[in-house]
């Protein structure tokens, strides 16, 4: 997917497009993390869909939950979905930033070879 050292650097254009396709991957990635968590907050926390995606949201935004469940499964679900939602958000924040370090790697890499 990325360009070897031998290569040329990527026309800004073609970067750009890099940009926004990984932009993609980590709204896809959000999304699915999204609708798990309302899945799971309706499942096991008791509560109406609107009200789990809504928990769920909030969650994935860093704000905590809007409501707590009152079943033990629904807490233990609480729990291990803020630890997943935790890694969802390194593991975003890898693939946003992925390009970026890429190019900025590869520019390096360049330079080298030109002295």
């Amino acid at each position: 997917m990325y360009e070897s050292r031998n290569e040329p650097l990527l026309h800004p254009a073609h970067f750009r497009r890099r940009l926004l396709l990984h932009a993609g991957y980590a709204l896809l990635l959000v999304g699915a993390t999204v609708l798990a968590g309302a899945f799971g907050h309706w499942l096991f926390g008791g509560h109406s869909w609107h009200d789990a995606l809504m928990n769920a949201a909030f969650v994935v935004g860093g704000l905590g939950t809007y409501a707590l469940p009152e079943s033990a499964a629904g807490k233990i679900f609480f729990a291990v979905y803020g630890f997943f939602v935790g890694l969802v958000v390194m593991a975003t924040l890898g693939v946003v930033l992925a390009p970026i370090a890429h190019r900025i790697m590869h520019k390096f890499h360049l330079d080298e070879a030109d002295d």
